[in-house]
């Protein structure tokens, strides 16, 4: 009987790939509310329709359908809290930035800030508790893939539509968390993960309209982060793509392959942005980020249980090394930025138990699950894949509270349940 009714399951996801709309649509609909709320607020968080129709921007969309996702949640009878190594994690990096504000200098600054992390944690428990079954992980993946590459597709034409030429803010987003054509990058670069991987896993399976969406799921989020000016996601771009043909570099086809990119990459570049990576380490820019960053560890090293507290690096920068602060901001006063690194925002905050709390999640969601079926464990690379990036593009910004790692850990932890709960049934 099991058996019977695993295969039925099997099926009613098999029937969704790549992008079938009728039985995906089908499937939405007779699932859970809780479910429905969920995606919703995916869709709202990235595709932005809110700021795209400024009409219906008159309500805090994404934290009514987040909440009504948690409240609904209770009356599913599919949504099931299981701990994980992330959840752990994420309990003990939150009583740490507790302990830091009791000690830190400037409390203030981790009451207003206090929802910038504190947010993460409740979203990630609601995918978690919610993502309970291969069709709704499935659909929730699809809802960040489409909303990610709408993101892609629209900054991608943005960059064409200018000829390809450069511009210092390089290219903005909708509001939100991927405006600045930084953090911008960073949400391409984790696209590019998952999209290379869904390439992969999907291409033989999917007709013509299906292949092209997911040929400029590749492409489009490749020209965003060319256009974008950001120099830290460019090199993480670099990395990736020598990751993925690290086994196979010295074999011709590979090299010769490898080559043309770089090649096209070089054309496409602006000379004003190559002009910025051969001053790279050299400039003022540059200079000011060393400065945070060795400050920064001093702060670390000077306060290893703890951190300065939770958001206190900015006022704690500014008061114990003013004469670092290279740069006046508009009101032409010299106030610290925050680190541009990832690790240090981190161990500043929360101290070196914070930093290693942060680098066990990190960790788990760069190595792939090795024991997942197909397309779930193509899935499962491409999220690491993405998450490499960020880490690797978030040790020149200042990202750490922003979405990139706390949603690809919550899918990652939805995926390898529903994955390993699939093979347990099955045997």
């Amino acid at each position: 009987m099991s058996g019977n009714s695993e295969s039925r399951k099997k099926a009613k996801v098999d029937d969704f790939y790549f992008l079938k709309i009728g039985p995906l649509w089908k499937h939405f609909w007779s699932d859970h509310p809780a479910f429905w709320f969920l995606c919703g607020y995916l869709f709202f968080e990235y595709f932005r329709p809110q700021s795209i129709y400024p009409a219906i921007n008159i309500l805090p969309w994404t934290q009514i359908l987040l909440m009504g996702a948690i409240v609904l949640s209770v009356f599913d009878k599919k949504s099931k809290f299981k701990i994980s190594v992330v959840h752990v994690c994420i309990f003990l990096l939150s009583c740490q930035f507790l302990f830091g504000y009791f000690s830190a200098d400037y409390p203030e600054w981790s009451i207003e800030y206090r929802e910038f992390f504190i947010q993460w944690v409740v979203i990630f428990i609601a995918i978690t508790y919610i993502t309970t079954t291969r069709e709704r992980f499935y659909i929730l993946l699809l809802v960040f893939y489409l909303c990610s590459l709408k993101l892609a597709y629209g900054t991608a034409l943005i960059w064409v539509k200018r000829g390809f030429s450069f511009s210092s803010f390089g290219i903005m987003g909708p509001p939100g968390y991927f405006q600045n054509s930084g953090e911008l990058a960073i949400q391409m670069l984790v696209f590019f993960g998952l999209s290379y991987y869904l390439m992969k896993g999907f291409f033989g399976l999917s007709n013509k309209w299906e292949r092209l969406i997911l040929i400029v799921g590749l492409l489009a989020p490749v020209m965003t982060i060319l256009g974008a000016s950001s120099r830290g996601s460019q090199l993480a771009l670099v990395a990736l793509i020598i990751w993925l043909v690290r086994f196979r570099i010295f074999k011709i086809k590979y090299l010769i392959s490898l080559a043309m990119i770089s090649a096209l990459i070089v054309i496409l570049l602006p000379e004003e942005q190559l002009n910025r990576f051969d001053s790279m380490g050299e400039d003022r820019t540059s200079e000011q980020r060393i400065l945070y960053w060795t400050r920064g560890i001093e702060m670390i090293l000077d306060h290893p249980f703890t951190g300065v507290g939770y958001y206190n690096y900015i006022p704690y920068f500014t008061e114990h090394y003013p004469d670092d602060i290279l740069f006046t901001n508009l009101q032409g006063e010299r106030i610290a930025e925050l680190p541009h690194n990832i690790l240090i925002q981190i161990g500043t905050d929360g101290g070196i138990p914070a930093l290693i709390y942060y680098i066990i999640i990190v960790g788990y969601c760069v190595f792939p699950k090795t024991k997942l079926d197909q397309p779930f464990s193509d899935i499962d690379r491409g999220l690491c894949l993405g998450v490499l990036g960020f880490f690797i593009a978030g040790q020149f910004v200042t990202v750490g509270y922003y979405p990139f790692l706390w949603v690809s850990a919550a899918l990652l932890v939805s995926l390898r349940r529903v994955g390993l709960a699939n093979q347990t049934v099955s045997k």
